[in-house]
């Protein structure tokens, strides 16, 4: 299938948000031989989680056929540029590509920062390389 074919998929899952009453977009993740290994639409509303992207439920999708986090030499095709959110979750899914139908237009980066605050960083850091230590 050529790239062309893989956005009318993911406007196919687009479509299926729409029809119940989310913002349309819509997600799909193929693997290197282009078989698809996720799908996913926007459930935002549908499951009052702010987390219900279609990127993010095509990731969750890939994750579980495929029994592995890890989607490395994968391909994400999707109807909208992800917002900052999703590309995090392509980024730690270890997605090598995305391909998208339009451009993001809301400008969410542009969005003053909620207040953050460093504490307790010694005893959090030690706890992330005591577990780590034993992995490695």
């Amino acid at each position: 299938m050529e790239i062309e074919n893989f956005i009318h998929l993911a406007l196919i899952q687009a479509k299926k948000a729409l029809h119940i009453g989310e913002v349309p977009i819509g997600s799909v993740i193929v693997n290197k031989d282009k078989e698809i290994v996720g799908v996913g639409y926007n459930k935002t509303e549908k499951l009052s989680d702010p987390t219900a992207h279609a990127e993010i439920i095509a990731i969750k999708s890939a994750a579980k056929k495929l029994g592995d986090w890890r989607l490395d030499g994968h391909t994400i095709f999707t109807t909208i540029q992800p917002c900052e959110m999703c590309m995090g979750a392509i980024i730690e899914a270890r997605i090598e590509e995305v391909y998208y139908g339009s451009t993001n237009t809301k400008k969410k980066n542009e969005r003053k920062l909620i207040k953050s605050q460093l504490i307790k960083d010694a005893e959090c850091t030690n706890l992330l390389k005591e577990f780590f230590k034993d992995l490695r």
